[in-house]
């Protein structure tokens, strides 16, 4: 399907499920990717950092994208996470995107290397023409340590060069004042919150829509929760926003002192899934550390808690 301009709604950031032997499982592919599309959802963000892009081969990451687009079947967009350290790699991956079929592309500013805003614009500008698809860009500093400066995302929205943005940063004033210096300037531009414990707050501010990683495990429920929103049921968004921020505790339940945040909330939401028979097996790539049967248990008790199981 075409992409919708502005993008709006629930896009889900897919995780990649994984064999014991830390092979792409495209049956558990398929099946996660039928559930996020039966709950709703309005597009499909693949290869993000919710679905492990920087520890998958280059092989795997095409491997999970050929296989979520094939099971989208056109129902709803697919975003393909083309996130590498330069210019010439991410057109590489941007390559094998329109090659499986993605309707879109989400990309980083360039990092390892130390980058200047010129520089930064080049990269997208680059990519874009290209590639020849819609471009998102992805502004994640925690990642990439690099914040996307707001006068640069405001140019490369006027050019036509960005389609929109996926804001991580966690800098929820820096949004709001980006939302603001967008009215009138660039109206098929979308802005997608990937803060997923505030979205009926960025909803009211302007936001066209989220990408939550705990979408994955709750997709209804932040579908609810945009509708909601969109309607102007501001009560029903707060508290279905309420229901899930107490759910994302689960991403708390590895041991700190044993894994990084990074293991204890990608190994959280596959825990999730898998006991919600979403995938089949909960592994995380290497070197991620697992989460131990205790904290999985734990998890199931939040999921309870939510409703879920």
């Amino acid at each position: 399907m075409p992409l919708p301009t502005p993008l709006r709604g629930v896009v889900p950031p897919v995780i990649t499920p994984l064999t014991p032997a830390g092979e792409v499982d495209t049956a558990s592919v398929r099946r996660l990717t039928e559930h996020l599309i039966d709950a709703g959802v309005h597009g499909l963000f693949l290869l993000g950092s919710s679905g492990e892009a920087a520890y998958l081969t280059d092989a795997q990451r095409l491997t999970a994208l050929e296989t979520a687009v094939d099971t989208a079947a056109g129902r709803v967009p697919v975003l393909a996470g083309v996130i590498d350290t330069t210019t010439a790699r991410v057109l590489d991956r941007a390559a094998d995107a329109v090659r499986a079929g993605a309707q879109a592309l989400v990309a980083t500013a360039p990092f390892y290397t130390r980058t200047h805003p010129v520089e930064i614009a080049d990269h997208f500008r680059r990519v874009r023409a290209a590639a020849g698809l819609p471009l998102f860009a992805y502004d994640i500093p925690a990642a990439v340590h690099t914040k996307l400066p707001r006068a640069v995302v405001l140019d490369l929205a006027a050019d036509g060069t960005l389609a929109g943005l996926k804001d991580s940063s966690g800098d929820e004033g820096s949004l709001r004042r980006l939302l603001i210096e967008l009215r009138g300037r660039a109206p098929d531009f979308s802005v997608l919150t990937g803060s997923e414990l505030t979205v009926d707050c960025a909803l009211l501010a302007g936001a066209d829509g989220v990408v939550p990683g705990l979408g994955n495990v709750d997709a209804a429920g932040y579908v609810r929760l945009y509708a909601a929103a969109r309607a102007g049921d501001w009560a029903a968004a707060k508290a279905e926003q309420d229901r899930l921020a107490a759910l994302f505790a689960l991403t708390e339940e590895g041991d700190p002192a044993l894994m990084g945040p990074s293991s204890a909330a990608l190994g959280a939401f596959k825990a999730a899934a898998r006991l919600l028979d979403l995938i089949d097996c909960a592994a995380t790539a290497a070197p991620q550390v697992p989460l131990d049967e205790a904290a999985v248990v734990r998890i199931g008790d939040r999921l309870a808690e939510a409703g879920l199981l």
